[in-house]
């Protein structure tokens, strides 16, 4: 078994990025709903994001999306996050809220048209420059609805074209992160539906070109820590977007509905030697009906359970079970770390590092959220149309 004293030092090394999207107004396909005390700029995000590491201590960094959170100094804007205990971490890009990408953005059948996207795409690495960002992450809404709409292998290799132009633009220390999504918006063809297609373009690509896994972009059913080990085994996890998929994208808190799947990939990607700063471990979510600092603050929280059980598994005990064919011993070493309540430990872990042991109550005694709902009136708030 191993040790508490262990368990707690790697708790302690946990980093997971927040982003800034999910401090910001949103919706559903059919309405955003507005809520008081919503940023108004990319710095009040930064503000919201830093009570949420005040309250967890594992939330250091904030993931930036382009062009939502486009500033006219983005080392003013580093600066800021530096101010507040925070770094600015992955850049996200967007070719998909624009009447030109309507068929598409860089698998688009108009060259003029993917040369836009792609300038775009090289525009969030010049951002990357600015802010000493490490990740450029790149989630395409290209597909089509119809048969023969267009060319699914033409479109395949302008994907492939535009990742070869980006990739090379790319600094030595930074990395493109390719995202896959099963479906929505395009229903009979999605350009990168899975995270096998995503394998293909990055191994093409090179050593800084990873996947990214959503755990909110699979079919029903699917084994994503299956998908977890084989892309570590390969060497190309290179992120996660953490949510749940019971919303059919990702805006659920990361764990809520399937806590078990959650420890399932944690401990898979333990297990593999993913638990290192070489694994970006972000949230992807927009909190359209809860309150939205306390919504992450809970989803940190998950992933920091699922992480402790994770890390209590006996994993001798559990080799020794698989060795000698005791299925139902194996699965009993993964069922009693499961089972075990992680709540005291990560207590204990945060009054050890000078903080709250319950991050909620901290959070609502803080006062934060009246505060920000007094003070953030007039301005037009942050998020997206619907």
């Amino acid at each position: 078994m191993p040790s508490l004293t262990s368990v707690k030092a790697a708790l302690a090394t946990q980093a997971i990025e927040t982003p800034s999207w999910a401090y910001g107004n949103s919706g559903t396909r059919f309405k955003v709903f507005a809520q008081p005390g919503v940023p108004r700029s990319a710095f009040e995000k930064l503000d919201d994001a830093a009570r949420v590491h005040a309250h967890t201590g594992v939330a250091p960094t904030v993931a930036l999306h382009i062009p939502w959170d486009k500033v006219d100094d983005y080392a003013a804007l580093a600066k800021h996050a530096e101010d507040q205990g925070l770094r600015l971490g992955t850049i996200n890009s967007n070719v998909f809220q624009d009447d030109d990408y309507r068929l598409g953005s860089v698998c688009h059948p108009d060259a003029a048209v993917r040369r836009k996207a792609i300038d775009h795409l090289l525009a969030c690495v010049d951002v990357m420059d600015a802010t000493g960002s490490r990740d450029l992450k790149l989630w395409f809404a290209d597909g089509t609805n119809y048969p023969g709409q267009d060319d699914i292998r033409a479109r395949q290799d302008r994907l492939a074209e535009a990742l070869s132009e980006v990739y090379t633009r790319l600094g030595d220390d930074q990395r493109l992160l390719l995202e896959y999504k099963f479906f929505e918006p395009a229903f009979y063809t999605t350009d990168v539906p899975d995270w096998g297609t995503a394998y293909a373009h990055c191994l093409k690509l090179g050593d800084k070109a990873k996947v990214v896994v959503d755990t909110g972009h699979h079919a029903p059913g699917t084994n994503i820590e299956f998908i977890v080990a084989s892309l570590l085994r390969e060497n190309k996890l290179g992120a996660f977007d953490f949510n749940s998929r019971f919303y059919a994208d990702d805006d659920l808190m990361a764990g809520a509905a399937d806590p078990f799947q959650l420890f399932r990939i944690m401990y898979e990607v333990v297990r593999g030697g993913g638990y290192t700063p070489d694994t970006a471990f972000m949230l992807d979510q927009c909190h359209n009906i809860e309150a939205k600092i306390p919504a992450i603050i809970r989803s940190v929280m998950n992933v920091q359970e699922a992480t402790a059980k994770a890390l209590l598994i006996d994993r001798e005990g559990l080799s020794a079970a698989q060795t000698s064919g005791d299925v139902l011993a194996a699965n009993a070493v993964l069922m009693d770390a499961y089972n075990t309540d992680v709540r005291p430990l990560l207590a204990d872990v945060r009054s050890e590092r000078g903080l709250d042991p319950d991050p909620i109550s901290a959070y609502r005694r803080s006062g934060w959220a009246d505060r920000i709902a007094t003070e953030r009136v007039g301005g037009a708030q942050a998020g997206w149309g619907a």
